[in-house]
């Protein structure tokens, strides 16, 4: 690739700005970023709102004159070779590469939205950009009574956040455990006791019906009509058993959706994300996708770390390199924080429940409040996850990632491995 070909970026995330930094001189870059801020790291969003970091602390490396911020793409004309954007400017490419991201999940609450309409009651957050993340932590203030709606990782950051900020935080979690897709019920248990310990309750296979709002059809105030003019306020959760949780904020934590809507509409194939080959091709060869918004060999996989291996391994095919994409082993880790030394780490990676014939290695600290397991299928470590103490992780990660037998197993779960 030379410099006078046109490398159009849509999205200015991580994986987007990863790209063009890889890409340098080797091609004339232009990333289109729809946010008006300053880029930033999606995965410290939780620490903003839990008053740890300043929003500036997230911003990413200035990636200089090949963003443009605050433009939007409302269309890819693939005969033209050309996006076309919200301020009626077009880019044309000759590679173009779609870092669209992901959007929250909204999910069908009754008194969600008005008839017709698209706004969020007041007091209703999603947690997914800068935005969501501004507008929830002017919101929060010590005993405001909030709910947070889905148990997974976002939604676990998310109540961990609004309880150091003095919130009377209930977690809502419609399946069995938190974090079911990381962690065993072992560990799950651990973390619900830790949440506990921060003032957080936890409610599981809990389903949510809807929202309660002030003027509401479905809860309007006795003898009262609300005007037009008038906000609707969230001041409730309703319970599928009928029981009703008082809000004064209620936070959708309920997973995200690959942001598909420009390559559907220029007729690239889809399914769950925009799929992709090895070389992270679309179905027309001229355009690539990566990040949350690329599905490759089935999977979708919206972690930091995907969306950095692929934009690595895109500027290794657009400079002319031919190694594959061949999937990313994720690895999930998150700190909750508590006061003094009231914190936990924890990690989780690869398959943490055990399938039928595999082996398992299991060790507790009750005093030392650590969790170490690892699965073993044949003579390979397949998965694990560990709370509490994470000095052994990165050599047990590194033994999983490279497919190895692992040769000391007692001494990788009681030491660094030696690294």
């Amino acid at each position: 690739m030379t410099s006078e070909k046109r490398v159009v970026v849509i999205g200015g995330g991580l994986a987007g700005l990863r790209l063009a930094e890889r890409l340098g001189p080797a091609a004339a870059v232009t990333v289109l970023g729809e946010e008006s801020h300053v880029p930033y790291n999606r995965v410290l969003l939780a620490e903003v709102l839990a008053g740890r970091y300043a929003p500036e602390v997230t911003a990413l490396p200035a990636p200089g004159p090949v963003l443009r911020r605050g433009v939007r793409a409302v269309r890819v004309d693939r005969a033209e070779r050309a996006v076309h954007c919200d301020d009626g400017t077009v880019a044309a490419y000759d590679t173009l590469v779609l870092a669209t991201g992901s959007n929250a999940v909204l999910p069908p609450l009754r008194g969600l939205f008005e008839p017709g309409g698209r706004e969020l009651p007041d007091g209703v957050h999603a947690f997914r950009t800068m935005d969501d993340c501004l507008a929830l932590s002017a919101a929060v203030r010590p005993g405001v009574r909030a709910v947070v709606i889905g148990g997974g990782l976002l939604g676990v950051s998310a109540a961990r956040a609004l309880a150091a900020r003095g919130a009377v935080v209930v977690l809502a979690q419609q399946g069995e455990r938190l974090m079911e897709r990381q962690l065993d019920a072992d560990s799950s248990a651990l973390l619900a006791t830790h949440l506990t310990g921060l003032g957080v309750e936890i409610h599981t296979e809990c389903r949510v019906r809807g929202l309660v709002t002030t003027g509401s059809p479905t809860a309007p105030p006795p003898g009262t009509r609300r005007g037009a003019d008038t906000p609707r306020k969230v001041t409730g959760v309703e319970l599928a058993d009928g029981y009703r949780l008082d809000a004064d904020l209620v936070v959708l934590a309920c997973g995200v959706r690959p942001r598909t809507g420009l390559a559907q509409a220029a007729g690239l194939d889809i399914r769950k994300g925009i799929v992709v080959d090895d070389e992270l091709r679309t179905s027309d060869p001229r355009i690539h996708a990566i990040g949350d918004c690329a599905e490759h060999a089935g999977q979708v996989y919206g972690l930091a770390g995907a969306a950095l291996e692929q934009a690595d391994a895109l500027a290794a095919v657009l400079t002319g390199g031919s190694a594959p994409y061949t999937g990313t082993r994720a690895l999930t880790r998150l700190t909750l924080g508590g006061t003094g030394d009231g914190s936990l780490d924890l990690a989780a990676f690869g398959e943490t429940t055990p399938l039928p014939g595999d082996d398992v290695v299991r060790l507790t600290d009750g005093t030392r409040r650590t969790y170490r397991k690892v699965v073993l299928r044949g003579d390979r470590l397949v998965g694990g996850v560990l709370l509490g103490e994470l000095s052994t992780v990165g050599a047990l990660a590194r033994t999983w990632e490279g497919g190895e037998a692992p040769h000391d197993l007692f001494h990788l779960l009681t030491d660094d491995g030696g690294h």
